[in-house]
């Protein structure tokens, strides 16, 4: 995907069994910097969205590599997001006849990774 003449390329992961607000809570700290550096700090969190996060960048840039011949260590994160995706509707069994229901959510996370400018 070629906007505003900077190589781009994008890679989406979805209907990934994860909360979109725990993904949302380790994107807000990646957008901006580089590939590496991005690798780097996803390694170093807490977090177990941090794994499916990590795959998500690496084929953003190896798309980005296949399609334009872009070195990966002149990439940058350009965008990162993540959408609601469908809930699971599970129902626990409760005392007296109740049903409770439980919603297990999904998300789909895209990333673009852009070129580095002024090289």
């Amino acid at each position: 995907m070629n906007t505003n003449s900077q190589i781009t390329a994008k890679a989406v992961a979805k209907n990934l069994r994860l909360s979109p607000t725990k993904v949302r809570h380790v994107l807000k700290q990646l957008k901006g910097y580089s590939y590496e550096q991005t690798l780097v700090l996803l390694e170093f969190m807490p977090y177990s969205a941090c794994r499916p996060i990590w795959q998500v960048i690496s084929s953003a840039a190896a798309n980005a590599n296949m399609k334009f011949g872009v070195s990966k260590s002149d990439l940058f994160i350009k965008e990162i997001f993540v959408n609601k995706g469908p809930i699971l509707k599970r129902f626990k069994t409760r005392a007296q006849g109740r049903a409770y229901a439980i919603h297990k959510p999904t998300c789909h996370i895209t990333v673009v990774v852009a070129k580095k400018t002024g090289l």
